[in-house]
Parts: structure tokens; sequence; C-alpha cells
């Protein structure tokens, strides 16, 4: 099957656009048997922050998409972090040099900087004049026996070879005419991203790089680096670009597009997934709520469009109140939920006398059940409105009866509804049924009525109707708290 990666550069935290892209190229390699690849691309030394790789290779496992070879899990084609694979590198363009189809370049960064200045004061685009391609080897050899510093440059070649893009189509860029030659083995023996990345898909096996758009302009020089080497290069998918919904660039600087802020924020990893592949291309039909395995089973590299991905984070909350549904609908994953929200109760509530009986799984169970559908995180049913659910009010007769004179008799009018019908009643009948008992009342307005009662349920003026906290809590838990008000 084809072998595919993803190969970040381990600078800060995994975002979305990221995921996207690990994400495609997981969908393809599920789709077709293949394997999933995580290669740590850390060559430019100086903007690498410790602990960002294991980071990234955490919250692919965080959102369903482990890789089969990575350098947490290891593989067959290792190591995969590319500081440990500078022998490759260097013995690939000493190839190079060896054929002529790499040079010594003995060019000061004074000199380079004074070539940049140059092109930028006369509106040119920055490109290196190729000045070291010229050197003879004797000149080389001399400059060596200086011990002059030097990087290693690769030679562009006019006409290049028109290339079949999978979202593209035909393709090619001709390099040599808009750039220098660029250094593929910089003085610190370390691999430009170009170098480095046709070496690896080669020695690794890669079959197709599926990998953002932003590296088409860049694909002819590496299919130049392929035909240089004599190797048969894989086949390349660029993604459209993941942009903001008003088209601009997804902002990092805010910080609101790293996943790790999402796992925090209580988002479900499916509905990132799902987010990201609905606002892109390359599935049968857009409909918020689809697993990974929908995904798999949708997907066409062949159906990737080239316009933009437009995202609007502002639905993310709708895409995971759906998915949030879902899970509470599986018994194997509501059954992780009520763990997890037993633990949000103790962290929220544990200082107020949580109740056991609040706290059992099969009641913790039923307010999912009852609250599905109506929330978009698990930790919405921890916030003030839902206290009720955790906390028992201790509300005394006396508030009661401030509030309506009539507090027993209208006790005991619910509290008989309540036995009568126990388990039958819907939100709708409650409140249908409670305006019938508030006219058997003497004196007593509907809002007081209810107002007492939700004091009586709830130990607060405000919050969910009183039908929504009967049926939330249940009969028996109605009647317990009605009781105990009235008894002290």
């Amino acid at each position: 099957g084809p072998r595919v990666r993803f190969g970040p550069s381990p600078t800060g935290f995994l975002h979305l656009g990221g995921l996207r892209t690990a994400l495609y190229n997981y969908i393809f390699a599920k789709k077709h048997q293949g394997t999933f690849i995580l290669r740590v691309e850390d060559t430019d030394q100086n903007r690498v922050v410790p602990g960002a790789a294991e980071g990234i290779e955490e919250m692919l496992h965080w959102a369903g998409i482990p890789p089969d070879e990575s350098p947490g899990r290891g593989g067959p084609a290792g190591p995969y972090v590319q500081s440990q694979r500078l022998e490759l590198y260097s013995r690939a363009s000493a190839a190079l040099l060896q054929s002529g189809a790499a040079y010594r370049c003995f060019c000061s960064p004074q000199r380079l900087e004074l070539l940049r200045r140059e092109a930028l004061r006369s509106q040119q685009t920055p490109r290196y004049d190729n000045r070291c391609r010229h050197l003879t080897p004797a000149e080389v050899a001399q400059k060596l026996s200086q011990g002059l510093d030097c990087v290693i440059r690769f030679r562009l070649e006019k006409g290049v070879e028109p290339f079949q893009d999978l979202v593209y189509g035909w393709n090619k860029h001709e390099v040599a005419e808009v750039e220098g030659d660029p250094v593929i083995l910089k003085g610190d023996g370390f691999p430009t991203y170009h170098l480095a990345n046709v070496v690896d898909d080669h020695h690794m096996g890669i079959t197709h790089v599926l990998r953002g758009t932003e590296w088409l302009a860049s694909t002819s020089k590496h299919l130049l680096l392929y035909k240089a080497f004599g190797w048969e290069p894989p086949q390349f998918g660029h993604l459209p670009l993941l942009l903001n919904k008003d088209g601009g660039k997804l902002s990092k600087r805010q910080g609101d597009i790293f996943l790790e802020r999402f796992a925090r924020d209580g988002f479900l990893p499916e509905a990132l997934l799902d987010i990201v592949t609905n606002c892109g291309s390359g599935f049968t039909e857009k409909q918020m709520g689809r697993t990974l395995e929908e995904l798999i089973s949708q997907f066409e590299v062949g159906r990737i469009t080239t316009h933009s991905a437009l995202l609007d984070l502002e639905a993310l909350p709708e895409f995971n109140r759906v998915h949030l549904s879902r899970h509470i609908e599986n018994q194997g994953l509501r059954q992780r939920l009520v763990r997890e929200l037993q633990g949000l109760v103790e962290l929220v509530y544990g200082d107020q006398q949580v109740d056991p009986d609040m706290l059992e799984d099969e009641y913790v169970e039923r307010v999912l059940l009852l609250r599905k559908g109506h929330i978009s995180f698990l930790k919405d049913l921890v916030s003030s409105d839902y206290s009720y659910l955790w906390v028992r009010p201790s509300v005394s007769r006396q508030q009661l009866q401030t509030i309506s004179a009539e507090a027993d008799e209208i006790g005991k009018l619910v509290l008989g509804l309540v036995t009568r019908q126990a388990a039958a009643l819907t939100m709708e009948e409650l409140n249908k049924e409670l305006r019938s008992l508030q006219k058997q009342t003497r004196e007593t307005k509907y809002s007081s009525m209810m107002q007492l009662l939700r004091l009586a349920l709830s130990g607060r003026q405000h919050g969910p109707s009183v039908a929504e906290m009967m049926v939330t809590l249940g009969a028996e838990e109605v009647c317990g708290r009605i009781r105990r008000a009235l008894s002290s």
C-alpha cells in the first residue's frame, strides 16, 4: 500500500492547519491500506522548541489519527527525526558534488547580504548570482586549503519537465529563471528543507506527498533533485490553504488555533476533524457529524478542489454538540463521559457537600441522556445553571412561606402529581399539569408557584424551567427535596 508522511517542524504546538494536513495523509493511508508516517523536520535548529515534537505526536494520538511509524513508535525506516539523519544528507550531497550536479560555494554572508540589498534597491527579487558555480577544481582546492567556510549548492538546470499534481493538474515552475542555485547543505552540516525532504522521502519509501499548496512552486526544484539522484519521485498532491472564513490567514498569534487549546476547552477531537474536512473538499457529501470511518469511506483524492478552505470557527460549538450527542448515544463512549462528568462535578462542587446519590453512575447517565442535544460541552453540565443537579439545596419552610402562604398545599399537590405518574412525564405534559395544579390553589399566582418550586428544588431564584428541573432530577429526587424543604 501507499506510504505517506506528515513532516512538521517542532517549533511549537500543532495547529488546525497542521492537523488538516496530517488528517488528509492519515485518511489517504487508511483508505488504501497504506502507512502513515510522522517525521520530525528539525533541521532549522535555531527554531526548535524543546518538547514540541513529543507534543505534536501526543496531539495526533489525542485526535485519533496516530502515526504507524514515528519517533515515538519507531519503525523500519527510522530514525524519524531529521537531525539524527545528518550522515545520510552528507552522503547525498557528496554524490551530487561528485556528479557535478552540486558545487561548493564560498561566498561570505556579507556578500550575500550585499546582493540582497542591491536587488531590493533596484526592486528585484533577491537571488544568488551563481558566482561559485564557475570555480575550477583548482580554485575550489585552493579555497579549501585556506580553510574557508563553504556551503553546498544545487545547480538548477533550465527546462524542467511538467508534472501532474493530484489536485492542481499539470504544473511546472521554471525555477532556474526566477531563483539562484539553492543551498542544500549548510556550513554546519545540516541540510536545508529541499535536500532533506527529497532524501528522506526516497529512503522512507514515500509514494505520495500530500502537503500544503505553499510548496507547489518548489516541487519543480524537488523533481530536479530526484532526477540528479536518478531516483523515481513520489506523486505530489498539494492541499489548498486553510483560511479564516473572511479569507485571511488563520491567526497563530491569538493562540486560538492550537489543538492544546481545543482539548483544554473540552472540544471533542471528532468535532475538529469534522469541521476541517467540512470546510475543505475531497469528500462525497458535506454534512455535520461525520465520523472518521465515514470520512475514510467518502474520501477521494480526485475530489479535492483548488479552492481555499474557509474555516468558520464560530460553528465549532455546534459541531461539538452534534458529536457529543453521538458520544452520549453510544453505550461505550457514554460510560467514559459518565466518569468524566463525575470528575468535573467533584472538581467544581467538591467543597459544597455533593451528596453521594448525585454521583451514582445511573443518575449521572440519566442526566446525560436527558440533556443530550441541549449541551455543546460536557462542562456545560457543571455551569451554575445546572448546580441543582449536584448540590441539594438547603431551603427552609419559612423561606417558601414568604413566597406563598400556601407552601404546604402546593407541596402536597406536586407530590401527588409526581408520585401518581412519576415516570411518564415529559416537559410539555408537566407544564400542562403544573398549570392545572395552580388552579387548585386559593390565591397563589402561577409565577409565585414556579418561584417557590424553583427555590425548593434548586435553592436558587434563577435557572432552567421548573419542568426541566423536575424531569432531569427524576421523581424520587423531586419528592425528597420538596419533603425536606417543607419539614425543615
